[in-house]
């Protein structure tokens, strides 16, 4: 993976991963918000050094937009974790199970553990959650899905392909629950109009009534639920 050297002795260098494209016509770049990783994106029979000094060009758009990448979060006993929009103190727990105590998340086993325990808890409760959530919208549509699955996505919150299987970011159940319900009637509602025509929004708006604030929550706030490292 090539390297941008920094114009500043203080910055390391950045991690540049190439993507060549048939259908891409000129040298772009871009920075994930959720995890920021940078791709620049060349024509197939580009140079590499061409498309490097292209990057180097823009090496204070880089920067400034990787200041705005929101920080890794370790998941830590004392810390607060979110929980379907709660912020929860994590700490140790006894027995086997994990418990939901006012505004504590007690969870068995060794702080090594309480990751994977964590992440597995969080799963099943988003699958009860979205499941429930896809079952309600799909009666109000008249159309049955075909599958649920749960996904650790980067680039979507959740799919719906043509022949009814749903897919979703196990990560929504760490938002509030009208964000959960929202990406829920957004993919059910795929299973009539599968497109961002204004026949979806408005299936989308009579599933979900004033589903706009969620929406925005999820454009400002949703790349934050993807810092915490499981």
């Amino acid at each position: 993976m090539p390297l941008l050297p920094s114009s500043d002795p203080a910055l390391p260098p950045v991690e540049i991963t190439l993507r060549r494209s048939a259908r891409t016509r000129r040298f772009s770049l871009r920075v994930s918000r959720l995890d920021g990783r940078v791709t620049l994106s060349l024509p197939q029979r580009a140079r590499e050094s061409d498309a490097l000094a292209f990057a180097r060009e823009q090496e204070g758009w880089i920067r400034r937009a990787l200041r705005t990448v929101p920080e890794g979060r370790d998941i830590r006993f004392g810390s607060v974790f979110p929980v379907e929009g709660q912020g929860l103190v994590l700490r140790p727990g006894p027995g086997r199970t994990i418990r939901l105590a006012d505004d504590s998340l007690f969870v068995p086993g060794e702080e090594a553990q309480l990751p994977q325990r964590l992440g597995a808890w969080l799963k099943h409760r988003a699958r009860d959650r979205l499941a429930a959530a896809s079952d309600l919208y799909s009666g109000r549509l008249g159309r049955p899905y075909r599958s649920l699955t749960l996904r650790d996505t980067r680039s979507r919150w959740g799919s719906c392909t043509h022949d009814g299987r749903l897919m979703y970011s196990w990560r929504l159940i760490l938002a509030p629950p009208a964000v959960l319900d929202y990406v829920a009637a957004h993919e059910v509602a795929h299973l009539a109009e599968m497109n961002h025509s204004d026949a979806f929004w408005a299936e989308v708006a009579r599933l979900c009534p004033g589903y706009q604030a969620p929406r925005r929550w999820l454009k400002t706030e949703g790349q934050v639920l993807h810092a915490y490292r499981f």
